[in-house]
This record gives structure tokens, C-alpha cells and sequence, in this order.
């Protein structure tokens, strides 16, 4: 009885943990959608959407880089090192694109320097987020259980995305052309002491490896995750869902920002405006991932992401298709209430994908890694590299919002990946390699 107790009391301090980390992830990585508006003010970068998703995509490619050896990692050294190390980085990321505020660098040696920042936060998350997915997963005990927890933890990933934009919008207010990453610095610092205080709680707080799954250096691989069909399959969703999930509200931000014809039209205050709208994306995400970790126990990984890439399909479509000169007032969060604004329609129907986006990472995690048993470690990290996509995409979708096809054409991007999202989920996300052994 006593060894249950501990074991208990262990999950429990490793899944408050693991929480924790959740909410970081987002709190680094939603950074760098608003700090590229701007970028886009630079008048070096001269308004341009593809420059300006630089930062974002610079934070994904690292997962290009780190996500095989991220994984390879969590096996040789376990889960609370590999967290650690994140924690580190992330760190030493934040102070370098706090560096590139300071007024001694000037034209693009603040970009680049910010750049680098962005990086070598990339490789942070990766680290992170190659703990917290599994671990979840094989706490819960794989199943509706294991999807229900990440699921939770993702509200708290939800709330710190909720928060970044609105809390950088603020900052930055009205954007001009002197605006600078100097102007944004408060949310840096906060990073920096979230960090620093994360790490020292990692120090002593003791995280005991998941049994189930767990794999060690005489552990014998005799196949891959690439064996197995479906995982390949749910690799290119994670890609996929990734660049959906970053480029609809990045994208929205942009959109919202520009007060040219191409633009909504937002004359005032529009960096502010695009920001709260952008953030109660990101505060639909939390509703939906707290509704979704509430009936997780019931309802399977397979009929949500069924549902909701279908409803994500329709309202896409209604905002490409309905004039941006159709309005209609919209309740944004603001933090601390809610404060109602006038948009176009098409942007309040990007802004309730958040609602589908919501449950759709913990639910193709889980479907993907279903029936891996020891390869699971090894397939995290292959995950990880695939969250490249939410760097490729946006831009790709940037790329068409600055032709003359416009911000609402370039929808046609996360449009194409929701229809693979809706295939996936209703056929490709069957284990038809059940004859590999994975004990």
C-alpha cells in the first residue's frame, strides 16, 4: 500500500510539473507572431508578411534540427534532464532576443540577433515538448486516459497563448515606424524570471520516469516508428496541424494589423486590436481544450478530430468567401475581461477555429502513438522534428497574403491541411501493423 501511495504521490508531482512546462512552451513560442508586426514596421523588412514570419519560423526550424535528437535524448538521460536542458536554453534564448533591443545595434543586426534568439528558443520547446507529450501519455496509461491529460495540460498551454499576444499588443500600441523590440521588453523580462524560476524548481523536484513505454541503452529496437503506418501517417498531421494551428491567428494578426487596402482597416490602435483578437483565438483554444479534457474519458481521439476538422473546414470557407467589408462586433478577451470590437466577419470565423484547433494536437499524438509501446520515445522525437511545420507553412501562407491574391486566399493553406487532418481521422489513423512486436 505504502508503494502505491508513493507512486501516486510521484504521478502527481511529475503531472503538476509537466503542467507547468505546457504553459511555457506556448508563453515562448506565441511570442513570435506579434513580435513580427514589428519586424514588419522595420523599414529594412518593408512591410513585408514573409519577413515578418521570420521569427516564427526561425523557433520551428529548430524542431528541424532538434526533434530526432531530442528524442534520442529523453532515452539516454530520462525525462527530468531533458527538461532541464530545455529550461536552460530557453532561457539563454530569451536574454538573445532581449539583446537585440538594445540601442547598439542597428538596421538588420537587430533582426538577425532577434533571429537567433527565436532559434535557439526553438530548440528549447522542441526539448520541451518532447517530455511533456509522452510523459502525459504514458501517465494516463495511453488511451482516452493518456489523451485526457494532455488534453488538460494544454488548457494551460491554451492560457499562456491566451495571454502573449494581448500582453505584447499592449506594448506595442499604435505601430510606427519607430517602434521597436526595445518596446516589448517587459515581456522578456517576465520570460527570463518564469525561466530562471522553472529551473530551480526542476532542480529539486523530484520526476521518476513512467514505467510503461520505458526503454533503456539494452533495450533491443528491431523495428522504427516508421514502421508503422499510421505513425508515419499522424507525422505528417502533426506537420500539417501545426502550421493550421500558428498560421490561422498569425496570419489574422497581420491582417488586422494592416491599415492599407489590403488590410481590414483598422486605423487605430490596429497592432492592439489584432492582438486581442489574435489572443481570444488562443483563449477559444483554452475553452475548447478544458471542454475536451472534461469528456476525453468518453468521447475517442478519433470522433473529435472527425468533428472538428469538418467544422474547421466550413468556417475557413466562410471567411475566405464573405467581403471583408461585411462586419460585425465581436467580444475580445483583454486579459482581464472582455471588451467588444468591430471586425470583419471573416475574421470572427478564423477566430472560432480556435474551438477546433483546440483538441486536435493531444488527439493526433494520440492516435499516432497508439500501440508503440517501447518505440514511443523514439517517435516523440520524430514528432518533434515534424512541428517544423508551424514554421513552413505560415510563411508559405505569408508568401500568398503578400501577392495580389491577398490575406483571405492564403486560408487556402490551413483550408488543404484540414481536408488531410479529416482523412486521417477517419481512415488513416488505423494501427494495420499490429504484427510488429513492441514490448
Amino acid at each position: 500500500m505504502a508503494n502505491n501511495e508513493k507512486r501516486t504521490s510521484g504521478s502527481i508531482i511529475a503531472i503538476v510539473v509537466m503542467m507547468f512546462l505546457y504553459a511555457m512552451i506556448s508563453f515562448v513560442t506565441n511570442l513570435a507572431a506579434p513580435i513580427g508586426v514589428v519586424m514588419k514596421n522595420d523599414p529594412e523588412v518593408g512591410g513585408s508578411n514573409f519577413l515578418a514570419m521570420m521569427g516564427n519560423f526561425m523557433n520551428f526550424f529548430a524542431y528541424l534540427f532538434m526533434g530526432i535528437p531530442a528524442g534520442k535524448m529523453l532515452v539516454k538521460v530520462g525525462y527530468k534532464k531533458t527538461a532541464m536542458a530545455g529550461v536552460g536554453l530557453g532561457l539563454i534564448g530569451v536574454v538573445v532576443q532581449f539583446i537585440s533591443g538594445i540601442e547598439a545595434l542597428e538596421g538588420y543586426s537587430d533582426n538577425v540577433v532577434y533571429l537567433m534568439g527565436a532559434f535557439i528558443s526553438g530548440v528549447s520547446v522542441c526539448l520541451l515538448n518532447t517530455v511533456v507529450n509522452p510523459m502525459l501519455n504514458l501517465i494516463g496509461g495511453g488511451g482516452n486516459r493518456g489523451n485526457q491529460l494532455n488534453m488538460i495540460g494544454g488548457t494551460f498551454n491554451s492560457l499562456a497563448a491566451t495571454l502573449t499576444p494581448m500582453l505584447v499588443g499592449a506594448l506595442i500600441g499604435e505601430v510606427t515606424k519607430s517602434t521597436d523590440f526595445a518596446d516589448i521588453n517587459l515581456v522578456l523580462f517576465i520570460a527570463m524570471a518564469v525561466f530562471a524560476a522553472a529551473f530551480i524548481v526542476l532542480a529539486f523536484v523530484p520526476i521518476k520516469d513512467p514505467e510503461m513505454g520505458r526503454v533503456t541503452s539494452e533495450t533491443k529496437f528491431e523495428h522504427s516508428p516508421w514502421n508503422f503506418r499510421h505513425f508515419v501517417l499522424g507525422a505528417i498531421g502533426i506537420f500539417i496541424y501545426v502550421g493550421i494551428e500558428v498560421g490561422i491567428p498569425g496570419t489574422l494578426n497581420f491582417y488586422l494589423s494592416d491599415t492599407t487596402a489590403k488590410g481590414a482597416g483598422l486605423l487605430a490602435n490596429a497592432a492592439a486590436i489584432g492582438g486581442l483578437v489574435a489572443g481570444t483565438y488562443w483563449f477559444l483554444m483554452l475553452i475548447g481544450r478544458m471542454v475536451g479534457g472534461a469528456i476525453a474519458s468518453k468521447v475517442s481521439s478519433k470522433m473529435m478530430m472527425i468533428v472538428v476538422s469538418a467544422v474547421g473546414i466550413a468556417l475557413i470557407l466562410g471567411a475566405m468567401f464573405i467581403s471583408k467589408d461585411v462586419t460585425t462586433s465581436m467580444p475580445t478577451f483583454t486579459g482581464n475581461g472582455f471588451a467588444m470590437e468591430t471586425v470583419p466577419v471573416s475574421a470572427l470565423l478564423l477566430v472560432l477555429c480556435g474551438l477546433c484547433t483546440s483538441v486536435m494536437w493531444s488527439s493526433i499524438f494520440n492516435l499516432a502513438t497508439e500501440g508503440l509501446g517501447k518505440y514511443t520515445a523514439a517517435a516523440s522525437g520524430i514528432f518533434m522534428m515534424m512541428v517544423v511545420g508551424g514554421g513552413v507553412l505560415p510563411l508559405i501562407q505569408n508568401a500568398i497574403a503578400d501577392s495580389n491574391l491577398g490575406y483571405m486566399f492564403s486560408y487556402i493553406v490551413p483550408l488543404i491541411g484540414l481536408v488531410y487532418l479529416l482523412y486521417y481521422a477517419m481512415m488513416g489513423c488505423k494501427n494495420v501493423n499490429t504484427d510488429i512486436p513492441v514490448e
